[in-house]
């Protein structure tokens, strides 16, 4: 490779970068509006869930109600009767309910075995295996407080003292958040990248570029480090964001967080580069590259989805997948650290793909026009 060529190539592109609003708009604007989305948007926590509610007066039901009512997780409805409750869950207004009988605190007094009834919605299983727990762990408390106040003991024959590691305050933003910078990168290097060659042959210019004495290797040099360049642009932003914006820790280097995401813009970078070779139209470019890195990306990541819950053919098929080897770095070094046997197994991981997407992308690129 010839420096000055190789270093006028480059500079041509950051030029044409520079005069493109669509790439400085998905290189800095789309990862801006993504990550407020999915920030401030999008949570798959359950909280301040409308609960229906329908008890008797006794002293005993509204003191289990009370712990409803100061619950972070419910926002609490009285209904008079359990018709009225129902009509409210078919209709949506609620998301449950809770059902005490008439004869709750004379039963509780009593021989100490009244029930409650609890009725959910399961249109979305997640929300409703969520709001199931929530309900047993006010009704356990109450429990426990009630078993204190008469001076007598609960038998538990286990007690359970939870510990929560990597994020104890439950907040679903922390897991999103990192794993979205793998989306963003993958739109930025693959998506890109994808139409860097095929617009030289859309606008004619790559038979100018052909007819000078750069090598095909300069050529491709020339697109990928200034997208390169853009793609860790947009980490920055995208780190800095999670860190100051939305509060989510990062317990790991900086350092390797940059490296192991120079690794994964590599191989965004090959795949968009082979694509943009093989396919000559900038359309069918773009097309390919959000179906082929895109999609998989966002479903076959683990990004939102867990892999472990996925039937075993579609887990096998995620380890053809570069994003769900970046995603997992990345939620181990903002979660956990710099826990060295996830890195390195993820990192051998994108190495390899890599090398064998930036190679088959140089071994497809000829300097001929057929």
């Amino acid at each position: 490779m010839n420096r000055m060529r190789l270093s006028g190539l480059i500079r041509k592109e950051f030029l044409q970068i520079v005069r493109d609003p669509s790439a400085i708009a998905i290189a800095v604007v789309l990862p801006f509006v993504l990550l407020l989305l999915f920030g401030y948007g999008i949570s798959l926590d359950a909280r301040r869930v409308p609960l229906a509610l329908v008890a008797p007066n006794s002293p005993q039901a509204q003191q289990l109600l009370g712990g409803f009512y100061r619950s972070q997780y419910f926002m609490p409805r009285r209904y008079a009767t359990m018709s009225a409750a129902r009509n409210a869950l078919a209709r949506r207004r609620v998301d449950g309910i809770v059902w005490l009988r008439s004869d709750f605190g004379r039963r509780i007094l009593g021989r100490g075995d009244a029930g409650i009834g609890v009725f959910v919605n399961g249109v979305d299983a997640n929300n409703a295996t969520l709001i199931s727990a929530y309900i047993r762990g006010v009704w356990s408390n109450w429990l426990a407080q009630e078993a204190r106040d008469r001076g007598a003991a609960i038998a538990v024959p286990v007690e359970v003292e939870p510990r929560i590691w990597f994020n104890a305050a439950l907040r679903s933003r922390n897991y999103l958040v990192p794993g979205l910078i793998a989306i963003i990168m993958t739109l930025i290097g693959a998506l890109l990248t994808a139409q860097v060659v095929s617009r030289e042959w859309e606008r004619g210019t790559m038979e100018a570029l052909m007819a000078t004495p750069v090598s095909m290797g300069d050529i491709l040099v020339s697109k990928l480090v200034p997208y390169f360049v853009l793609g860790m642009a947009g980490l920055a932003l995208s780190v800095a964001m999670a860190e100051w914006l939305f509060s989510v820790p990062l317990r790991g280097s900086m350092l390797l967080l940059f490296t192991a995401s120079g690794l994964y813009m590599l191989v965004a970078l090959g795949m968009g580069l082979l694509i943009s070779t093989v396919a000559k139209n900038q359309f069918v470019s773009a097309t390919i590259a959000v179906v082929a890195t895109f999609l998989p990306a966002f479903i076959l990541s683990g990004f939102i989805f867990d892999l472990d819950s996925m039937p075993f053919p579609i887990r096998l098929m995620t380890h053809l997948v570069a994003a769900r080897y970046f995603v997992a770095i990345l939620q181990t070094v903002f979660g956990a650290g710099d826990v060295w046997p996830v890195v390195l197994a993820n990192a051998a991981g994108l190495c390899i793909m890599a090398v064998f997407f930036l190679g088959l992308s140089w071994r497809l690129s000829r300097k001929r026009l057929d």
